[in-house]
């Protein structure tokens, strides 16, 4: 049975970057030979969602023009990788106590009503479900779960928002500590791993 992973690395930096060695190590525990892998790199940049791509998304698809699908052709192709997938795979690196810019824009383009969650009487409901995201944090300074870390519970409630709720984080937090340690600890959680949810 193939198994489908969305990868998404969302740090600025390529080289020396700990949430995509991370992000390496997961894929290479998870993956057999009937394991296929997307690779999604946010450090290329995505658009702001704008005034346009609301009127588009929130148009029914029947009745959009041309110009409207296109303005959400992108989107849609995210969307797309999502629903394909098993598991996701998300380099999360702490950015001033948050998430990177471009993964909140990621969030943006993805998290459509209709499409990946849908509101109903009893509230909101998630349209992903049966999918498992592994999300490996770095900071340099961020304790993980501590009261200034806003970037791990943002993501985690929006994965469960689109009804994603298996989710577990590898984490190497405060590597400006002891990044030898944390690392370390972090690849040691990776190799724990279980291979199925």
């Amino acid at each position: 049975m193939t198994r489908n992973i969305l990868r998404i690395d969302a740090s600025a930096r390529r080289i020396n970057s700990i949430s995509r060695a991370l992000n390496d190590h997961i894929i290479e525990r998870l993956s057999t030979d009937a394991t296929q892998v997307i690779a999604r790199d946010l450090a290329t940049g995505l658009p702001q969602i704008d005034e346009d791509w609301i009127g588009a998304s929130f148009t029914p698809a029947d009745a959009r023009t041309a110009e409207q699908h296109e303005i959400l052709a992108l989107s849609d192709e995210l969307v797309a990788e999502l629903q394909a997938a098993d598991t996701l795979v998300i380099g999360l690196p702490i950015y001033n106590f948050g998430l990177p810019a471009a993964l909140k824009a990621w969030i943006d383009l993805v998290a459509r009503a209709g499409v990946t969650f849908r509101y109903t009487a009893e509230g909101p409901r998630g349209l992903l479900t049966g999918k498992r995201a592994i999300i490996a944090v770095a900071s340099g300074g961020t304790e993980v779960g501590s009261d200034i870390d806003f970037a791990t519970g943002h993501l985690r409630h929006v994965l469960g928002f689109i009804g994603i709720e298996d989710v577990q984080f590898i984490t190497a937090d405060r590597t400006a500590i002891d990044m030898e340690g944390t690392v370390r600890a972090a690849h040691d959680a990776v190799d724990d791993l279980p291979l199925a949810a």
